[in-house]
């Protein structure tokens, strides 16, 4: 080589090499975007939920886009920034092609200043850079800066879940729905399709995600799914509320197989790897459901697995919850694998045979006892562990916490003779020692000793009618207050309330007061003569919530905040005949029917049908202490009937509003006060109203800077369902049970627990 050649070699590399620089640099894809509908919707969702934004909006009425936009996902989001000045429509203006174009540079500055000054400072618009795109990695860099400071209560998640299903492969689907291992998600203006049993990270709020940060892996195990076949040669997976029927590859075996088992099943972008079959299975009553584990007759505490189910292989199949594995009862199976429960099977219909009832202290303030001591006239059998011992009759015995008996956790008491029952001597009700049908459970906490009385369903009514109804009552009236407790523990048995110390519910006013007074021969007959019949709206029991008194006029069923649309069978109305319905939303007219005494009714000769009392501000403030002197109170919202829903408190040092007619009576209710009933006679010591059916009158102000407020009210309870008093009267006017229900539970029908 000559040195010309040479000297030419030296320079032209690196000449060349800068070359391809420049041609690389010329042709590199600019980075991958974000749209700025998407980066919009990720803002506002650190500053509120996807619900209260759309709530916000419809309060507010404006439209920011067209008519034929108005619709698309981007929209709210938009509009919400709009209208509370985080976005300007000159610069950004509320249109599609806006919407779907990439964010830039100035774009992203602007929004981050607006939410967070000082935040976009890193965001350089020069001429040149301004509307250049912004990468979504630049971008999601600066939502995690503007996360800190916006969402300190930690809203925003990061998660990372299963996706298994999309509108794209589940053709039922909800739009802009992902199915996922954590539960359903929205996903408006992400793309998720592409990641389908693919395990990935994303962000979100509620149940909307934000943004979808990461691919973590393509091979994913969906573990405890139930199988059953469909199509020859498929097999058909349930995950969650959705079905995917896979292909089933020979050398895996026949799909029938594996059907009507739980298995956990192993997928690579979308194929099936492996199934791994879990098929132990093991049964018995479960004896109490705690957050962890859950105590079977026979097994003793049994862990849960992380990814614990619970089927329902009856009927329609269907995933449910583990609130649905009752206490007192065996109709589930267990599926059990490496010594935990992996899965709930309800194979069988509920049937409301027994129930059980948590015995509180004395004077119905704990759950917990100090001790117990149990007898019975026959004698008593304990089993405990492995071990039992028998006690001669009327013998006590006495258990305290320390009781090596209670090592496994519980005793289990029963009396020698079946129909014997058994004493507790360590509590007392209104009418002695208590003694119960059944058994009595023992059981170990580190508060105390629980007691659970578990019995048959048909013997705990006969013990709840009388403490809710007096026996003196007319047979009708006994006849509906004992469906109304059966349809209201059948309704509280599924509820589960006490499932971890295993029980339904307690004895104590919070559910039905069990066994307080003693039960008589029409109680009896009334709960013989009713056997098994509930009260059905369409197929489901009703909420039969009952009271004592009303002033004349029931409410309905949104008294405690709910959708009245979900109790149409609680509507309201007055108690004569013709079930009219006033209208007394406004204080005027409530007042003249609340000061009406002799308004007819069927409760109307009932003492409690109308009441009075006076209370002044300082007796007031004892209880209200958040806004000073007490100036005036002013009902501002009524429910159906008139009864209170909101009041409005005026004081020296701010303004107030109590909601609810829990609260309206709790928070007006003193020591001192002494309520005047319609027959004359008084009532002291009552720290609630009677009823938050009320109208108040401001008395004035004396020469001691006293105000005084009289409350003129009606009726006693909630006001919602039966009146207990009312049936009695309908009752004695010759009405039947099934006539009384029918009236106070409008559009409800009595059958048989196994006819709904």
């Amino acid at each position: 080589m000559n040195k010309k050649t040479f000297i030419g070699f030296i320079v032209g590399i690196p000449l060349l090499v800068l070359f391809l620089i420049v041609i690389i640099l010329i042709n590199e894809p600019e980075p991958e975007g974000i749209s700025r509908g998407l980066a919009y919707k990720s803002a506002v969702l650190l500053l509120i939920d996807r619900e209260s934004c759309e709530k916000t909006l419809a309060d507010q009425k404006q439209d920011y886009f067209s008519k034929t936009e108005k619709d698309n996902w981007y929209v709210k989001y938009m509009s919400y920034l709009y209208a509370k000045g985080y976005l300007d429509q000159k610069e950004v203006p509320a249109r599609k092609e806006t919407a779907e174009g990439f964010l830039t540079y100035q774009d992203a500055r602007n929004l981050a200043e607006s939410l967070v000054p000082g935040s976009g400072k890193d965001f350089k618009t020069g001429k040149k850079k301004k509307n250049k795109q912004v990468s979504a990695d630049q971008w999601w860099n600066l939502y995690e800066e503007l996360r800190k400071s916006l969402d300190k209560e930690g809203n925003v998640k990061d998660l990372n879940v299963l996706l298994y299903g999309t509108p794209t492969n589940i053709p039922a689907a909800t739009p802009w729905t992902a199915y996922t291992s954590q539960g359903n998600y929205r996903f408006e203006g992400i793309s998720l399709d592409s990641y389908l049993d693919w395990e990935v990270k994303v962000v979100v709020r509620g149940d909307e995600i934000i943004a979808m940060r990461e691919a973590v892996t393509d091979t994913v195990t969906y573990k405890n799914v139930w199988l059953t076949t469909a199509e020859p040669g498929t097999v058909l997976l349930h995950l969650g509320s959705v079905e995917r029927n896979l292909p089933f590859d020979a050398s895996m075996g026949r799909p029938e197989d594996f059907a009507n088992n739980l298995a956990d099943v192993t997928m690579k972008k979308g194929t099936l790897l492996k199934v791994t079959m879990k098929k132990k299975r093991i049964s018995g009553k479960v004896l109490a459901v705690k957050d962890n584990s859950i105590e079977i007759e026979g097994y003793g505490n049994l862990k849960l697995d992380k990814d614990f189910k619970v089927y329902r292989l009856y009927g329609q199949f269907e995933e449910r919850s583990i609130s649905d594995v009752l206490v007192g009862y065996d109709i589930q199976d267990f599926v059990v694998a490496h010594g935990k429960l992996c899965a709930a099977l309800l194979v069988r219909e509920f049937d409301a045979k027994s129930i059980r009832v948590l015995l509180m202290n004395s004077d119905f303030q704990s759950i917990f006892h100090p001790s117990v001591t149990l007898s019975a006239k026959s004698g008593l059998v304990l089993t405990y562990g492995d071990g039992n011992v028998s006690l001669p009759a009327g013998a006590e015995v006495v258990i305290s916490p320390s009781d090596d008996r209670l090592k496994d956790g519980r005793i289990v008491a029963e009396p020698v003779e079946p129909g014997d029952s058994i004493a507790v001597n360590s509590i007392t009700r209104s009418y002695g020692t208590p003694s119960y049908n059944g058994t009595i459970e023992i059981r170990k906490d580190q508060q105390g000793l629980l007691l659970v009385n578990e019995l048959y369903l048909e013997d705990y009514l006969t013990k709840v009618v009388p403490s809710e109804m007096p026996n003196s009552y007319d047979k009708e009236a006994l006849k509906a207050q004992a469906v109304c407790a059966r349809t209201y523990a059948y309704r509280q048995i599924q509820s589960n309330s006490y499932s971890r110390y295993g029980a339904h519910v307690d004895d104590s006013t919070r559910f039905q007061v069990y066994n307080n007074l003693p039960t008589g021969s029409k109680t009896q007959e009334a709960v013989q003569e009713t056997y098994g019949k509930l009260l059905f709206y369409d197929q489901t029991p009703i909420e039969a919530f009952y009271f004592s008194t009303s002033c004349g006029h029931t409410t309905d069923g949104s008294i405690w905040g709910g959708d009245p649309s979900r109790f149409p069978y609680l509507d309201g109305s007055l108690l004569q005949d013709n079930r009219g319905v006033l209208n007394l939303s406004t204080n005027g007219d409530f007042e003249t029917f609340i000061k009406n005494k002799e308004y007819p009714s069927y409760d109307s000769s009932y003492p409690m049908y109308r009441w009075e009392t006076t209370v002044t501000n300082r007796q007031l403030e004892e209880e209200i202490t958040e806004v000073g002197s007490i100036l005036n109170i002013t009902v501002t919202e009524r429910g159906v009937g008139g009864i209170v829903k909101k009041l409005r408190v005026e004081g020296s040092e701010g303004v107030m509003t109590i909601s609810g007619e829990g609260q309206v009576r709790a928070r007006l209710g003193n020591k001192y006060m002494v309520l005047t009933k319609k027959d004359g006679s008084t009532m002291k010591n009552f720290d609630s109203l009677p009823s938050a059916y009320i109208a108040i009158d401001n008395l004035g102000v004396d020469d001691k800077n006293i105000t005084t407020f009289h409350i003129s009210g009606g009726g006693y309870g909630h006001g919602v369902g039966m009146s207990q008093n009312g049936a009695q009267a309908m009752a004695k006017e010759g009405k039947t049970y099934e006539d009384i229900l029918k009236f106070f539970y409008n559009g409800a029908e009595v059958r048989e627990a196994d006819q709904g």
